[in-house]
């Protein structure tokens, strides 16, 4: 009962002590990757052999091959009620007849095998690279992402276009045949693929690297966000997307064409220094030049501004409540920049109560004006 064909999987007949065997082996090889990776992470750490760079894409690589190990083994194991039936007779089963093309089994382990090899190449690439980069003296994290990803794409490519020639299908053809479909298509996906452009252009110019600090505006984020302007850290650079995380630790996902066709401030590009103000509204009887002197007090004692550049005041407004400064300090383009400013506001705040000096706030006044009424005007009273 248990040897009754079930289904078929090519010329094979497959029973249900063939689904057994099947889930045993690759269970099997599944549990040897991990013994394996343990082992040699284990017998590394024992040794203080760094496993940083390129020992972990080989241990990776290595550890993933037990996988073809056991695929070989799974095709063998369908041989247990398949006997006259050999490997090469699997190999040549078609799977898909057509007229102009084919497709057996033996097509489509040589396509595993190129995406295979493409990802072997790729790591050794991400190893060649790394190399690179380590024996410079000034190593540049975020070029050197950019050259991985570039090459990544251009192997996949190579890998895709092989694929297509080992199965003889004429590309020129294919795309000839199909570009009704494709217009349909790129009209559908045309902010897909803007977004991709996008992403090709922010590898190529460099302007946005992965690890910069970038201030954009609320109008690039999506709906529902804050209309003020965000400062936020570049994570990850995609085909399509990127990754920010902002300074409340939450990673976002925003299309790249959001930062390409909006005005985005880089404060990991140019000057490290930038001017930052901060804003205090005091009464119109306040001392204004002691004012000034605690201000500036404040901005010095604090240890991340710099006291070789010029710390200013100025009386911007005569406003509703009072006068209204304005407090220019110089500092670094730092992530913590907002802590840095919330630190010399509590400052100012210790400051002006120990000097008796008030911040006014929104007052209002409230007049009642009674009025004699007649209640026999009103005809709602009769």
């Amino acid at each position: 009962m248990l040897s009754t064909t079930l289904f078929h999987i090519g010329p094979f007949n497959i029973c249900f002590w063939n689904i057994v065997f099947l889930a045993i082996i690759f269970l099997v090889a599944a549990i040897m990757r991990r013994i394996i990776q343990n082992s040699i992470r284990i017998y590394m750490q024992s040794a203080n052999i760094d496993l940083g760079g390129r020992r972990m894409v080989w241990l990776r690589l290595f550890s993933q091959s037990v996988y073809l190990v056991a695929i070989y083994v799974a095709i063998l194991s369908l041989k247990f009620n398949n006997k006259d039936i050999t490997i090469a007779d699997f190999l040549a089963f078609k799977v898909i007849e057509l007229p102009n093309f084919s497709l057996d089994f033996r097509d489509i382990l040589v396509i595993i095998s190129v995406f295979f090899g493409a990802k072997i190449v790729v790591n050794l690439t991400k190893i060649f690279i790394s190399r690179k980069f380590n024996n410079s003296r000034n190593r540049d994290v975020a070029k050197e992402y950019v050259y991985v990803q570039v090459a990544k794409y251009i192997i996949y490519v190579f890998s895709i276009i092989l694929c297509f020639q080992i199965l003889e299908v004429d590309i020129t053809l294919l795309l000839t045949g199909s570009a009704a479909l494709l217009v349909g298509v790129g009209l559908g996906l045309q902010d897909v693929f803007k977004d991709m452009f996008a992403g090709v252009v922010m590898l190529v110019e460099n302007n946005v690297r992965v690890g910069d600090i970038v201030e954009i505006g609320g109008h690039t984020i999506t709906s529902g966000m804050s209309n003020e302007s965000m400062v936020v850290k570049i994570l990850k650079i995609n085909v399509r997307t990127t990754q920010i995380q902002t300074r409340e630790g939450n990673v976002l996902i925003i299309p790249n064409n959001q930062l390409t066709s909006s005005p985005v401030e880089n404060w990991s590009h140019g000057s490290e220094l930038t001017r930052f103000s901060i804003k205090v509204t005091v009464e119109y009887n306040s001392d204004i030049e002691l004012i000034k002197k605690l201000l500036i007090q404040a901005a010095t004692t604090h240890p991340k501004v710099k006291k070789e550049q010029p710390i200013t005041v100025l009386l911007t407004n005569f406003g509703e409540r009072g006068l209204e400064l304005e407090l220019y300090f110089w500092a670094d383009q730092s992530w913590e920049i907002l802590f840095y400013k919330s630190e010399i506001r509590f400052e100012i705040d210790r400051l002006f109560r120990h000097h008796k000096i008030t911040i006014p706030y929104p007052k209002r006044s409230v007049h009642v004006e009674s009025a004699n009424i007649n209640p026999l005007s009103n005809p709602s009273n009769l």
